[in-house]
């Protein structure tokens, strides 16, 4: 889209640009047959998706850590819209014990899955190691989301076959995947503190998002699955993603103010890729401001993303034994 079309909202080849908002790119959406999952649902874009979602008729269950979030966001919606379907179910990306709990009971209700919308992240976090011993930005923003996506695939598959409906993976990436390491993914030193960037361990972290809807794509696309998976960009927005980021980053939002969106606008190109009829049978594409765009070279790499996906596997089958 250029700086000039995201300063200007001037929309793109979709007929939608920058200052597009989620309700404006579903206005024509009848949702009422789908079933959407969407993580990090509690605040800021997710909170937004998961809103204008129910409020297109879809059945939709908010994905978070913290319950009290979790039923506030999910009363809040009510509120707006008391025809809204909507549930939570308690999620912690950052604990495979979490993820594969809240998949059992996912699936336990047996309701369809149609889209999955892989929303929740931290950014640029101290160093850290979760409770499986990785660091907190890869586990939780990479491998938390590879783990739910891979143990809800079956499910997903099986809406589609039974449904004829085309399902939908949205994984939430950034601009930011193209400040990484130099090597793109420190398969060698993941969790070593030494050399730790906060900046470059979250491009790393989205530089994965990207890797894995890639890698997951071809899969699905080999095995004649009706599933597309893709990437997006949500744009700058300011949300509480942004609590641990310090006086630099200030300046930064003063010097651009006018790149920011708000949240309708930030969770825009999420609802596009996740509902829009134009895009059906697209799949393995970046997404910025409701328009294809182009990622950086590491994120086309098909051997770097099918090395990622053999590593995740290998690192979440070690924690399991």
């Amino acid at each position: 889209m250029g700086i000039y079309g995201m300063v200007t909202g001037k929309a793109g080849k979709s007929g939608f640009g920058s200052a597009s908002t989620a309700e404006d790119v579903t206005h024509s959406i009848d949702a009422n047959h789908l079933t959407a999952i969407i993580t990090g649902g509690t605040s800021g874009i997710g909170l937004e998706a998961a809103r204008v979602l129910a409020m297109r008729g879809a059945h939709v269950i908010i994905a978070a850590r913290n319950p009290k979030a979790g039923n506030e966001s999910k009363e809040m919606i009510l509120q707006m819209n008391p025809k809204a379907r909507i549930d939570y179910l308690q999620l912690d990306l950052a604990s495979t014990k979490s993820v594969r709990s809240f998949a059992d009971q996912f699936l336990a209700l047996n309701l369809p899955l149609n889209i999955l919308i892989n929303n929740a992240g931290v950014m640029f976090c101290p160093f850290q190691l979760t409770e499986d011993g990785i660091e907190s930005q890869f586990a939780t923003n990479h491998i938390g989301h590879f783990l739910l996506t891979n143990l809800l695939l079956e499910k997903m598959k099986s809406s589609a076959r039974e449904s004829g409906t085309e399902g939908r993976i949205v994984n939430l990436s950034s601009i930011a995947h193209t400040y990484t390491y130099p090597e793109g993914i420190k398969f060698e030193s993941i969790n070593d503190p030494d050399g730790y960037s906060d900046r470059r361990a979250y491009g790393q972290s989205k530089l994965a998002n990207l890797l894995h809807s890639n890698a997951l794509s071809r899969k699905l696309q080999e095995e004649g699955a009706n599933i597309t998976v893709n990437s997006v960009h949500p744009g700058l927005v300011t949300t509480n993603l942004f609590r641990h980021s310090g006086f630099g980053m200030k300046v930064f939002k003063a010097m651009t103010f006018l790149l920011w969106k708000n949240i309708p606008q930030g969770a825009a190109t999420t609802c596009y890729v996740a509902t829009h009829p134009d895009l059906k049978g697209v799949t393995g594409k970046y997404f910025g401001d409701c328009n294809i765009i182009t990622p950086s070279k590491f994120a086309t790499d098909n051997s770097l993303a099918d090395k990622l996906w053999d590593f995740s596997v290998k690192l979440i089958d070690s924690l399991s034994h």
